[in-house]
């Protein structure tokens, strides 16, 4: 098994007298694809946020390629190869699809400081090759308002790509779609682990996606973890059953 390139090592996380997060450990080989799944609640969000430090933790530590990153801050982890979605689609609705991925290329290679340049003349060519990856090439001129919401959250993974993470957290990247959207995302996150060399953490509730992508499953509720290993051995966990999976999934 390859390094580890995350580790979690007994992160807790409270808001006021409700753990979200508690004693939470965990290691994510890379190259892996590694979903995170519970109920509503279970405290998955509040780990990413933990994770790429929009929030900080009461305790524990964070391990990024071997460096300890605990407190860091979320622009300061991009940086270092740590890259994510978010539930809620975050992009520039009034400029065009290119142009999100250029301001996302101009920020990463910090260029945004620049007032001399021609920033729309800068990262075309990158810019364009990720769209193409994303199949989006032929959207390139459209804003971002006049998307689907489908392609909208291709375009937030591209933006999430132009910073060039080593390690992508996806928080619910289907979430929303249409059934025949879904196929492609599945296939995109599929083809950016497997062909870019990118671990991948992913949270989401649709189990068809999950099952049929994911290396490594960690089942999550009431804050804790419950359950970790892959799919099989997940789908015909009794417990995860009972909390979250249901009669339906038995093996």
């Amino acid at each position: 098994m390859s390094e580890a390139i995350l580790v979690a090592e007994k992160l807790s996380r409270s808001f006021g007298g409700v753990n979200a997060v508690k004693d939470v450990s965990l290691a994510v080989p890379a190259g892996q694809l590694r979903a995170i799944i519970g109920p509503n609640g279970a405290g998955k969000s509040t780990l990413f946020n933990l994770l790429t430090g929009l929030v900080p933790c009461n305790s524990g530590r964070i391990l990024f390629k071997g460096a300890d990153v605990t407190g860091h801050a979320p622009h300061t982890l991009c940086r270092h190869g740590l890259g994510r979605t978010f539930q809620i689609n975050s992009i520039f609705v009034s400029a065009t699809v290119l142009e999100n991925v250029q301001l996302a290329l101009l920020a990463h290679h910090g260029k945004t400081w620049n007032m001399f340049s021609a920033a729309s003349k800068l990262f075309v060519r990158e810019a364009e090759a990720l769209l193409e990856m994303l199949g989006l090439a032929r959207e390139a001129g459209k804003t971002g308002n006049a998307l689907s919401y489908g392609d909208r959250r291709r375009l937030e993974v591209a933006l999430a790509l132009a910073c060039q993470p080593q390690l992508l957290l996806l928080d619910e990247p289907t979430a929303g779609m249409s059934l025949g959207d879904k196929p492609r995302m599945v296939g995109l996150i599929r083809d950016i682990v497997r062909e870019k060399g990118v671990t991948a953490l992913l949270i989401e509730h649709d189990m068809d996606v999950v099952f049929s992508v994911a290396d490594c499953i960690t089942v999550m509720h009431q804050g804790g973890v419950v359950a970790e290993g892959p799919p099989k051995e997940i789908q015909a966990n009794a417990r995860v059953q009972e909390i979250y999976l249901g009669d339906d999934r038995r093996a």
